[in-house]
C-alpha cells in the first residue's frame, strides 16, 4: 500500500495562477507521486525487505524447439548458500488458471518450467539460494541437455507457411474485389513491422510470501485482481486468500498486466521453502520472459477515382504467434474505420512460430494497423497528385463506416486544421525531394490515427476523517499516468476540499476493486467511481449538517449547503460558516465513508468477480447509438542526411481529440510519450533474431534502440477534444495509447516526402534508404 499526501512541495503549486483551479478537475496539478520519485522515497514492489528473504534465478533453455533430455544439478545443489533447485521434475503442480476472459481452463496440470521447447530462453528451472549472488553463480553450474528439432524462427522462415485464418477478423461490406479491379487508380503495397519490445525502466519480478494457505505477492503490477485470480487457481486457494501489493510501476505499456511463469516459479519456491523468494529478471530475460509487439505483415489495396476518392480497400494482415499460445494483432482495427469506402475487405491470418507468445504492446493492433492504412493512403494521394492531407479530407468518414454508427465525438476535421496551421502545412512545396537545407533534405508528411473508448466498471471507496482530509481507496495502480493526481483531483472537486487534503491509496488488492489498467481505460473508470463515491459521501456530510440535532446548521431548516475549501456554509450566506472537521466533532462522527460502484444496479457477486478479474464484462466501444473513439492527427518534419542516409526527426506537431482532459499537464505528457515510443518504433527498434538458434541477439538496452534525448526534437502537443459523456461520466476519452498510432507513418510519409523513396518496412534505416 502507498499513501500519498497531495499537493506536497512542487505539486501545491500546479501551473496556474490560481491554485484551486489547478487543483480541480481539468486543473494542471503536477504528479503528486513525483516528489517521492525523485528523493528516493517511492518503494517499488521488489525493494521489500522480509525476515528470511531468499533469492531465485531463472534458468532458460538455449534451443528453439526440441525437449529438455536431463538436467544436472548436482554441481549447483552442492554450491555455497544453495537451498533448492527447481526442474519440471521437482517443483511442486499447480493448476492450469484461466485466461484473462475467464475461459474454463482444461483440467490438467500446469508447469512453469518446460519440458518441451517452444522457443528461446524459456524457463527450464530455477535455483534458490540465500543470496543473490550464491544463486547467480550456481544457476550458472546447471547443465541441461536437450534433442533439438528444427525451429520456425520468424514470418519470414520458409517453414512457417501461410498461418492459421482468424475469422472473427473478417470485416466485409460492399464487393471490394470487384470495385478495385474497375477502379481508374489502384494501389497495393505490402507493408511490415518487426518484434518490438516495451523495455520498461523497471524489470519485472516479485517478492512472495506464504503464510500458511495465503499468499501475498509485491509485484509490478497493471491488474492486481487479474493477477490475484491466476496465483488463486494455480495453487488452488480461495481468491480472497491471495494479495498482490503494487505500490509503483516502473512502466509497463502493457507487459504487466498478467501473471506469468516466472511469478509461478517464485510462489512455488516460496511455498516449497517456507520463505519469502525474491525472483527479478535480468534484462535479456525479460525479452523472452513475456511476448512484446508481434512481428507484422499487410497488404492493402486501394481503388479510387481520378479525384482520389476511395471506391474499395481490400486489407490482408498476417501476425505471428507463439507455438503454444495465440495472440492476434488486430491488423484491420484502424483499416476499416479511418475512411469513407462503399467497398471493404479485411481478413487476417496467424502464423506459429518458434517465440515466446506476443503480448499488448501499446495500442496493439491499431498501432501497426495505421501503419499500413497511412502509408497506403498516402501513397493514393502522390499517384493521383493531391495533397496528402486534402485526400484525407475528401475520404473523412462521417461515421463509423463497420458499425454504421454515429461517432460519439470525432474531432479529427479538428486535429487536421489546428495540427495544418501551426506546423505551416500550407508552405510545403509538393514534390518529393524539392525542399532542403544544405546537403540535407526535408520532408513533411502527415497521418491520423485513432484508439477506440475501452470502457469497464470500477469501485473506490472515499471518506471524509475526523480532521477534515478526504482519503480515497482504489486496487487500481499508477504506472506514471498520473492515477493518484486524477483521482484526488476528481475526489477535491466533489466534496469540495483543497486537493492538499487528500490523500490516495492505490495498489493493493485489499482495497476496493479495478479492473485493468490498460487499453486507455482506466481514467474514464476510476473518475466515474471516485465521483460516485465522492457524491455520495458529500450527500450524507450535507445531510448530517442539516439533520442532526447537533449540527450548528440544524436549525437553519435549509435543504442544502455550500462545501467549498473544506468549509460548510448556507448558500445565501446567512448562517454558520464551519469547517469539516468542526462539523464532524459537533455531531459525534469520527469519518463518513461511501463506496461508488459504477456495475450496474442489477450485478451480482459473480457479476462483479468477473468485472475486476477478467475482461469478459468490457464494454464494446459500439456499444448502443454510438462508436467511441480517440482521434489524432499527426504532422511530422525530418531531416535526412543525402550522404549517408540517416534521419532524423526535426519536428512534430500532434492535434488530439481525447474527450475533456482531467488534468492536461499529464495527458500532455502522455500524448508526448506516446509520440517518442512512435519515433522510436519508426527508426530504431527492431528484435533482430538469430536465424540458426532462435535467439533475440539484441536482448539489452545496448542494442535494442530505444530513444534517447538526443533523438527527440520539441513536440508540440494541441487538444482539440471537447466532452465526450457518451463514453465516460466526466467527459474523457482514452490518452495513454493514443499518440503512438499513426506517428510511424507520418514519419515514413514525410522520409518519402525528402526522399523519393518509400520505405514500407519498420524501422527506417540508413541501409534501406541508400
Amino acid at each position: 500500500m502507498t499513501v500519498h499526501n497531495i499537493g506536497i512541495g512542487e505539486s501545491k503549486r500546479g501551473d496556474a495562477s490560481d491554485g484551486t483551479l489547478a487543483q480541480a478537475v481539468g486543473g494542471r496539478l503536477s504528479r503528486v507521486d513525483g516528489p517521492a520519485k525523485i528523493t528516493g522515497a517511492a518503494k517499488y514492489a521488489v525493494e521489500q525487505q522480509l525476515e528470511g528473504l531468499v533469492h531465485a534465478v531463472l534458468v532458460e533453455s538455449t534451443i528453439a524447439s526440441g525437449r529438455v533430455r536431463a538436467i544436472d544439478t548436482a554441481a549447483a545443489e552442492a554450491a555455497p548458500g544453495v537451498l533448492q533447485v527447481l526442474t519440471p521434475d521437482t517443483i511442486i503442480s499447480l493448476k492450469t488458471a484461466a485466461d484473462w476472459f475467464g475461459t474454463p481452463p482444461p483440467d490438467k496440470p500446469y508447469c512453469p518450467l518446460a519440458r518441451d521447447i517452444t522457443f528461446s530462453g524459456q524457463h527450464v528451472a530455477a535455483v534458490v539460494a540465500e543470496t543473490f549472488e550464491q544463486a547467480v553463480a550456481a544457476a550458472a553450474l546447471v547443465k541441461v541437455s536437450y534433442d533439438e528439432t528444427p525451429s520456425i524462427v520468424d514470418l519470414s522462415d520458409g517453414k512457417a507457411g501461410d498461418g492459421i485464418p482468424i475469422d472473427a477478423m473478417t470485416k466485409e461490406w460492399g464487393d471490394a474485389s470487384t470495385a478495385f479491379a474497375s477502379a481508374p487508380v489502384r494501389i497495393c503495397a505490402a507493408y511490415n513491422t518487426p518484434r518490438e519490445y516495451q523495455a520498461p525502466m523497471e524489470p519485472h519480478g516479485l517478492v512472495a510470501r506464504w503464510e500458511g494457505d495465503h499468499l501475498t505477492v509485491w509485484e509490478p503490477s497493471q491488474w492486481l485482481d487479474g493477477m490475484a485470480r491466476t496465483y488463486a487457481e494455480w495453487f488452488g486457494i480461495p481468491f480472497g486468500n491471495v494479495r498482490l501489493v503494487s505500490p509503483y510501476v516502473g512502466g509497463g505499456f502493457g507487459s504487466k498486466a498478467l501473471a506469468l511463469s516466472h511469478g509461478a516459479v517464485a510462489a512455488s519456491a516460496a511455498r516449497m521453502l517456507g520463505r519469502p523468494v525474491k525472483l527479478v529478471m535480468t534484462r535479456p530475460q525479460t525479452f523472452t520472459g513475456y511476448g512484446g509487439r508481434a512481428a507484422t505483415r499487410q497488404t492493402v489495396t486501394i481503388g479510387a477515382d481520378r479525384d482520389g476518392v476511395i471506391q474499395s480497400i481490400v486489407h490482408r494482415g498476417v501476425n505471428e504467434t507463439s507455438m503454444d499460445g495465440m495472440w492476434v494483432e488486430p491488423l484491420g482495427s484502424v483499416t476499416s474505420i479511418m475512411y469513407a469506402t462503399p467497398n471493404f475487405s479485411s481478413k487476417q491470418n496467424v502464423v506459429r512460430v518458434n517465440s515466446v507468445v506476443p503480448g499488448a504492446m501499446r495500442a496493439p493492433g491499431e498501432n501497426p494497423s495505421a501503419f499500413g492504412i497511412e502509408s497506403a493512403i498516402d501513397e493514393l494521394a502522390y499517384e493521383v497528385g493531391i495533397d496528402p492531407l486534402e485526400i484525407r479530407l475528401r475520404n473523412y468518414a462521417e461515421q463509423d463506416p463497420h458499425a454504421k454508427k454515429a461517432w460519439s465525438t470525432r474531432q479529427l476535421r479538428e486535429a487536421f486544421a489546428a495540427g495544418a496551421e501551426r506546423f505551416g502545412w500550407a508552405r510545403r512545396s509538393p514534390e518529393p525531394r524539392s525542399m532542403r537545407d544544405g546537403n540535407q533534405l526535408i520532408g513533411w508528411g502527415v497521418a491520423a490515427g485513432t484508439y477506440p473508448v475501452r470502457r469497464a466498471y470500477g469501485e473506490a471507496v472515499v471518506r471524509i476523517l475526523a480532521d477534515g482530509s478526504v482519503e480515497v481507496e482504489s486496487s487500481s495502480i499508477d504506472m506514471g499516468q498520473g492515477t493518484y493526481t486524477i483521482l484526488a483531483q476528481t475526489a477535491a472537486e466533489t466534496v469540495g476540499v483543497p486537493a492538499d487534503n487528500v490523500v490516495v491509496k492505490l495498489g493493493d488488492s485489499r482495497f476496493p476493486r479495478a479492473g485493468v489498467t490498460g487499453g486507455s481505460r482506466l481514467a474514464g473508470v476510476m473518475t466515474g467511481a471516485v465521483f460516485k463515491a465522492a457524491t455520495s459521501a458529500l450527500d450524507q456530510l450535507v445531510g448530517l449538517a442539516i439533520g442532526d440535532p447537533r449540527s450548528p446548521f440544524h436549525a437553519l431548516q435549509a435543504n442544502t449547503l455550500v462545501v467549498a475549501n473544506g468549509r460548510i456554509a448556507s448558500p445565501r450566506g446567512d448562517g454558520p460558516d464551519v469547517s469539516i472537521a468542526e462539523l464532524l466533532d459537533s455531531v459525534g462522527r469520527d469519518h463518513i465513508e461511501a463506496t461508488g460502484d459504477t456495475m450496474p444496479a442489477n450485478s451480482t457477486a459473480e457479476d462483479r468477480y468477473k468485472n475486476y478479474t477478467t475482461i469478459a464484462m468490457s464494454v464494446p466501444h459500439t456499444e448502443g447509438d454510438y462508436s467511441r473513439h480517440s482521434w489524432c492527427a499527426h504532422f511530422v518534419e525530418v531531416r535526412v542526411d543525402e550522404d549517408f542516409g540517416t534521419v532524423r526527426v526535426s519536428r512534430v506537431v500532434s492535434a488530439l481529440d481525447s474527450g475533456r482532459l482531467y488534468n492536461p499537464k499529464l495527458a500532455e505528457s502522455q500524448w508526448k510519450g506516446g509520440i517518442i515510443m512512435g519515433i522510436g518504433q519508426a527508426l530504431l527498434e527492431e528484435g533482430i533474431v538469430d536465424r540458426r538458434h532462435g535467439r533475440i541477439v539484441n536482448n539489452n538496452l545496448a542494442d535494442y534502440l530505444v530513444p534517447t534525448n538526443a533523438d527527440i526534437p520539441d513536440i508540440e502537443v494541441i487538444s482539440v477534444g471537447i466532452p465526450d459523456l457518451h463514453s465516460s461520466v466526466l467527459g474523457g476519452k482514452g490518452v495513454g495509447e493514443l499518440a503512438i498510432v499513426g506517428i510511424a507513418p507520418a514519419i515514413a510519409n514525410a522520409v518519402f516526402h525528402a526522399t523519393g523513396k518509400r520505405i514500407r518496412d519498420l524501422p527506417i534505416t540508413l541501409e534501406k534508404l541508400i
